[in-house]
């Protein structure tokens, strides 16, 4: 490919798994751009307020976040090449689903990565990804695949 693949790493933001796909990624040779949610947990929770100013309750605080991050979420879906939602054991993150969601929506392709303890729980969106896989080395090669 002539340009840069542009990834949108849709999940939790409280393990490592991006550091870890990235590093897989270098190890193939592989050059990609890489978006995704704000990866700073307190930053991505302050937003709406630093924005918009304090809010009412906790409630409109998350709603003015939440607000602020789907505009960044979808401007990032719109330019992505590639949507890889990770599932990860410990965190089940909904956003992870609606990120999926959204790409499959948009036509954005998607690359899904889920143990194998979660194939029962996530049937639906891997009988919609574009491929499925169990690890992040997997995901890892099948991009190094496409952009050979």
């Amino acid at each position: 490919m002539d340009d840069q693949l542009k990834i949108y790493l849709a999940g939790e933001i409280h393990s490592d798994w991006r550091t870890r796909f990235r590093r897989a990624l270098q190890e193939r040779g592989v050059s990609a751009r890489f978006l995704g949610p704000q990866e700073e947990h307190a930053r991505s929770d302050d937003i709406g307020e630093n924005i918009l100013g304090e809010q009412p309750d906790e409630r409109y605080r998350d709603l003015q976040g939440a607000r602020v991050n789907t505009l960044r979420t979808r401007i990032h879906l719109r330019t992505a090449d590639l949507v890889v939602a990770c599932f990860t054991e410990k965190y089940r993150q909904w956003n992870t689903a609606s990120d999926a969601g959204a790409a499959l929506a948009g036509g954005v392709p998607l690359l899904l990565v889920r143990p194998t303890e979660f194939v029962h729980a996530l049937k639906e969106l891997d009988a919609l990804a574009d491929l499925t896989v169990e690890t992040l080395e997997q995901a890892a090669d099948a991009v190094a695949y496409v952009v050979e």
